[in-house]
């Protein structure tokens, strides 16, 4: 039993890095020590307790990391500064180096921070708590909503994947859910606390059910009957996961949006070997054509990683070609990072750091051109707007159904509304559509 009477008065600062999956679960974290009293530290105000959620994606998210701490010790001088995340779960050591740290937490520590707070004086040398991976097996189940429209409600973690270029396995272990029943009971919560969009979280979350025996089309039909939710959004979907059966249930939900985010990785099937991912891109292509089917104007966004090892020019062409052909509407590209513990540090013909950045930025190109195109195509077009707390100047932004972001001028009456609108012209410099209000009095 914790003495919380030790953290009276105590404050809490928080810096999260990565997915929205440590958002949400940097939520959880911020939940718990509330409950035990430790409040939020203001703007300018030097915390108790400094919270650093990590991620490890690619050797540029180390460094963000790192900076990231030194920037957090340099603020909260007098702080215990706790680091936990995928970066601290694969390299606890680096971390316990950093002067200033006081506690690295592994992965299956992270939603117990509170239970390791047991003082307030800095350590001369950083307290490491780590799991080893394959022993990790708890799910905690998270959600975030901070100031933010939308809920980000966790409901999977972990990936028994293993792609050769990916250390997420190693980080956050094998794949694990939360049942059914108490996801419905979270998504019940939020809705009873006036939240109307929830965006559903996890490393792989078409393989939901491994650990309570139920299925994500399960999950999402049980979802479907809360009552007070309007929006559901799939944060990402394997397109091997992603099935036929969803796909149409989608099409005929009453709170399933039509938005779709598919990791592709390459339009090579070569590469998409190499990377051993489970599907090629005949069925990739077939999953686009199904959503396109059923929900034409649907929003698709895309991953692609460019510059992995044995990425000859040729494929790349190919993959190139293959992504344009795609009636998608954006892409995620990030650029390939060596990986310690990969299975493709084995592998032969590595691409130069110079080609990796011009491919980067010919599906940059390719993105902004389907983009704009995607915006365009709903240009006039009467939808409903939910839109968000947060100002953008003298503008507050929001999104349709199907993602397409909108702006207008910032009303206090509109947050958190859903609105009908009908959407104005494209402005390309905020990549925004205008909402128009007057006009659907005579509509």
């Amino acid at each position: 039993m914790i003495d919380t009477s030790i953290f009276e008065n105590k404050t809490a600062a928080y810096y999260t890095l990565g997915c929205k999956l440590n958002f949400a679960e940097t939520s959880t974290i911020g939940k718990q020590l509330s409950t035990a009293g430790i409040s939020r530290a203001q703007k300018g105000q030097s915390a108790d307790i400094c919270v650093i959620n990590t991620c490890s994606v690619t050797e540029l998210a180390d460094k963000k990391c790192r900076q990231a701490i030194r920037k957090m010790i340099k603020q909260h001088p007098n702080a215990v500064v706790v680091v936990t995340g995928c970066y601290a779960q694969l390299k606890p050591t680096e971390i316990a180096d950093i002067q200033g740290v006081d506690m690295v937490l592994g992965s299956d520590q992270k939603l117990d921070v509170l239970s390791y707070l047991n003082q307030f004086s800095k350590k001369e040398k950083s307290e490491v708590i780590i799991t080893k991976t394959n022993q990790i097996k708890n799910f905690v189940s998270s959600c975030s909503a901070d100031d933010r429209t939308r809920h980000f409600l966790k409901v999977q973690d972990g990936c028994d994947y293993y792609c050769t270029y990916c250390t997420i396995p190693f980080a956050r272990g094998r794949s694990r859910n939360g049942s059914i029943a108490s996801l419905v009971a979270q998504a019940e919560q939020v809705a009873e606390g006036g939240g109307k969009e929830i965006v559903l979280t996890g490393v792989n979350i078409g393989d939901f059910g491994k650990t309570t025996k139920e299925s994500f089309f399960d999950l999402m039909k049980a979802l479907d009957n809360v009552e007070g939710i309007e929006r559901y959004r799939i944060s990402s979907i394997e397109p091997n996961l992603l099935t036929d059966e969803i796909i149409e249930f989608v099409a005929n939900s009453k709170r399933f949006m039509p938005h779709f985010h598919i990791p592709l990785q390459s339009g090579n099937d070569e590469v998409l070997k190499l990377m051993r991912r489970k599907y090629d891109t005949a069925l990739f292509a077939h999953k686009i054509e199904k959503i396109k089917e059923v929900l034409p104007h649907a929003f698709i966004g895309v991953d692609v990683i460019v510059g992995v090892r044995g990425e000859m020019d040729i494929y790349f062409e190919e993959a190139r070609k293959f992504i344009e052909s795609l009636p998608i509407s954006q892409l995620h590209v990030f650029t390939y990072s060596e990986r310690a513990g990969t299975k493709a540090l084995e592998m032969d013909n590595p691409v130069a750091p110079k080609v990796k950045q011009q491919r980067s930025k010919t599906l940059l190109k390719i993105s902004e051109q389907k983009l704009e195109q995607f915006y365009n195509q709903n240009s006039g077009t009467y939808q409903k707007v939910l839109f968000e707390s947060a100002k953008h100047g003298k503008r507050m932004m929001g999104f349709t159904e199907n993602y397409v972001k909108i702006s207008t001028s910032y009303n206090t009456a509109l947050v958190n509304e859903i609105v009908d609108i009908k959407i104005g012209k494209l402005d390309t410099e905020t990549m925004t559509m205008n909402a128009q209000f007057t006009v659907l009095e005579n509509a």
